[in-house]
């Protein structure tokens, strides 16, 4: 027996083998005329293909497929309702019925009627916001936020691992739901790999709703590395809701020091309107995951009150396979356009596409005072030696660029001359822009946007600076590392 499925797999390599060529034809011919992307894309999977044939194409297989989002995403759409709110104030900003009362939010009128046209992103501005950047204060404030909770928790995470902070967290969530209060937990499937389906069944059998985001096909075998949902929000009976960098896990309290060190990330915390944007988009990715429709409960909706008397203006902007536009994308752009004095930029990974990347050697070139921070370790190499790249590329046209050397930076964000900033889950990169499932909140707050700005001014405090010279001196192992991995930066 063991002889014939040998003797099965040996044959199926021959053919692979005999017609690899054929194959990559076949490939190339729909990269080229069936799919429409970006020319660097295309030519850097052609060169995969045919340089490196087995590689490129088992890696077509998992990463590349871009047939059919469209489709896989349809039930996506967004509520006729919300659409035609949107419509009435994007009418009352062009017809100055709305008033736009704080020097910000004046300032940026292009940018917030962009993201009502573009991205359905209403505006809000009765929000009081917290600003987390340490793993155990962001998840004892969860808890305390899930503990008031009387008509619902939404949880909505990339990753989350079966250590002691979600054994925490999963105890507040048995007793809320034992209390009655509804309780959902929606995760992707490639970031929650490591959680078995036994922890899941538990949460169902103490009547907690659970649901899946893009199943592996396979069992555990997850072949599909793209739309990944990557979001990362947490909304308690509409009245608060957090966004941004922090998943679930002992790293994020910075207790895997061994591997990443101290785990410096920012989340907000948001109490006021903006919360139901936050939470519509949970329910549009629980519709689609959960083959629900949780528009019909207008529970979910209800205008609640709340504790904090808040004045930030707020939108919620999302993007992903799904989204026409690349409004994230977009809004870091316009911030760097507008910016007049400087631009601050925390990143994990800095992959920009050219628009970003030209947009950023404008700025700093024309006085603009740039400033780019990224960690001092990987946690995926080639993705780390692609962003030292195009960190010397920024350190050339004289931006000011930092390695953080306390530990892991996984802070997502972008602020302008104090004045607005874009913060949540999606990274400086490519797979944030375009094939990621992200959301970030955009700030027109000077208050709040100056905190932002003092942390990443005390942060610089632990950094090293990269100078020319400082990146001239790199090992010749490093320049052949860095090479090499940005000819993948499309891909990665």
């Amino acid at each position: 027996m063991a002889g014939m499925i040998w003797q099965g797999i040996g044959t199926g390599y021959t053919f692979l083998m005999e017609h690899l060529l054929i194959l990559n034809i076949i490939l190339s011919l729909i990269i080229i005329f069936f799919q429409r992307r970006s020319p660097q894309i295309v030519w850097t999977w052609l060169l995969l293909l045919y340089f490196i044939p087995i590689l490129g194409f088992i890696l077509y297989l998992m990463i590349g497929q871009d047939m059919h989002k469209s489709k896989m995403f349809r039930s996506k759409d967004i509520d006729g309702e919300l659409k035609y709110a949107v419509r009435r104030q994007e009418e009352a900003i062009y017809r100055k019925r709305m008033k736009l009362t704080s020097v910000s939010t004046s300032r940026y009128r292009d940018l917030i009627l962009y993201n009502l046209e573009a991205g359905q992103a209403v505006l809000t501005d009765n929000n009081h916001v917290e600003i987390y950047t340490d793993g155990k204060e962001k998840f004892r404030a969860l808890v305390e936020e899930m503990l008031k909770a009387k008509n619902y928790i939404h949880l909505q995470y990339y990753i989350i691992r079966n250590d002691e902070l979600w054994q925490e967290l999963e105890k507040v969530l048995i007793q809320k739901a034992m209390e009655g209060v509804a309780v959902r937990v929606l995760f992707d499937s490639m970031g929650c790999r490591s959680m078995k389906k036994k922890d899941w069944e538990r949460l169902r059998k103490e009547g907690i709703q659970i649901a899946e985001f893009f199943p592996a096909l396979l069992g555990k075998l997850q072949l599909r590395m793209n739309y990944r949902n990557h979001r990362k929000i947490a909304v308690i009976d509409g009245r608060v809701g957090f966004v941004g960098g922090f998943n679930i896990g002992r790293e994020y309290l910075g207790l895997d020091l061994k591997k990443f060190g101290y785990w410096r990330d920012t989340h907000l915390c948001i109490e006021g309107a903006a919360v139901t944007s936050l939470a519509v988009r949970f329910v549009l990715d629980w519709n689609y995951a959960a083959k629900e429709n949780l528009f019909q409960n207008d529970q979910l909706f209800l205008i609640p009150s709340y504790e904090r008397n808040g004045r930030d203006p707020i939108q919620i902007i999302s993007s992903g396979p799904d989204s026409k536009t690349k409004l994230i994308r977009d809004n870091y752009l316009k911030l760097i356009h507008s910016a007049k004095d400087h631009v601050y930029i925390q990143t994990p990974y800095f992959i920009p596409d050219e628009s970003i990347l030209d947009a950023l050697k404008i700025a700093a070139r024309s006085g603009v005072d740039v400033r780019i921070m990224i960690p001092c370790k990987p946690d995926h190499p080639f993705v780390y030696w692609a962003t030292y790249s195009y960190i010397g590329e920024m350190v050339a046209a004289g931006a000011k660029c930092y390695i953080y050397n306390n530990g892991f930076l996984h802070v997502k964000a972008l602020t302008a001359d104090g004045m607005a900033a874009c913060v949540g889950t999606a990274n400086m990169d490519i797979r944030s822009f375009e094939l990621n499932f992200e959301v970030n909140a955009v700030l027109y707050s000077e208050s709040t946007v100056q905190k932002l700005e003092n942390i990443f001014e005390n942060d610089i405090t632990k950094c090293t600076q990269v100078t020319k010279s400082f990146y001239e001196q790199r090992s010749m192992v490093i320049r052949m590392k860095e090479q090499f991995s940005r000819l993948l930066s499309p891909l990665l």
